[in-house]
């Protein structure tokens, strides 16, 4: 019964990380009006993966990772960015109409691969995302009165990654019942918004750290902050869980 207990603590973190509308639910309704649910819903398991990674980090414990993503927060936020003003640039300018290499069912694996690895790639470049799990493994991890072992924490982490998966194929299945109905009108329309609304997020990501670092607030990434990375994990693997 613990482990059913600690499995949807991990689905209630899942759905906390995924519902909240921001870049990656927006390139995922998009790319569902416009290439159907498949395509939409492998995109949200790129996320969903992205988020069962940063749970891992936290859940396993494995704060010699954790510590080398904060020490380059800045860089790879930075790439974050960069990535969602270049597909909401993208996503504007986007024919309102399915490329026919985008129904070629030889051409179809491919084609969700790279939504999968676009959305895990956006995902995985926002550390902030590691913060919440911490957060959230240290409120909600003890729902089942606590986990001690490694064997706990996979199921805190497999409920998160089903549920972030739940929450996308409810999403797309919802919203591919109109997949049909969209004319090219409306295509090009959710195509100008939702490119604005992602390229937006970028753009406000890029301009927080140029505010930041232009204050003398933004920590520099020197070569002291990699040391006592490097220290750190040269000591171990560092396992501290909020679970442990």
């Amino acid at each position: 019964m613990i482990n059913f207990y600690l499995f949807m603590s991990g689905v209630i973190m899942g759905l906390i990380a995924a519902v909240p509308i921001g870049p990656v639910n927006l390139i995922c309704i998009r790319r569902t009006f416009a290439f159907g649910p498949p395509n939409g819903f492998v995109s949200g398991l790129g996320a969903a993966l992205g988020d069962g990674i940063f749970a891992a980090i936290t859940g396993f414990g494995l704060t010699w990772i954790a510590q080398l993503i904060e020490g380059y927060a800045a860089i790879i936020e930075l790439i974050g960015g960069a990535m969602m003003v270049w597909m909401g640039y993208r996503t504007f300018v986007s024919p309102p109409v399915p490329r026919c290499l985008e129904v070629k069912p030889d051409q179809e694996g491919t084609n969700l691969g790279r939504a999968m690895i676009s959305t895990l790639a956006l995902t995985v470049t926002n550390p902030v995302t590691l913060l919440t799990f911490g957060v959230m493994f240290a409120s909600l991890g003890g729902l089942a009165g606590g986990a001690g072992s490694f064997h706990d924490a996979s199921f805190v982490v497999a409920g998160v990654v089903a549920g972030s998966a739940g929450w996308w194929l409810a999403l797309t299945t919802v919203i591919g019942l109109f997949h049909t109905k969209i004319d090219e009108n409306a295509m090009r329309m959710i195509n100008r918004i939702c490119g604005v609304l992602v390229a937006g997020c970028g753009l406000v990501v890029l301009t927080h750290l140029v505010i930041k670092y232009s204050s003398g607030e933004g920590p520099p990434l020197s070569m002291s902050r990699f040391e006592r990375v490097q220290i750190h994990a040269a000591g171990g693997l560092g396992m501290t869980s909020p679970l442990f």
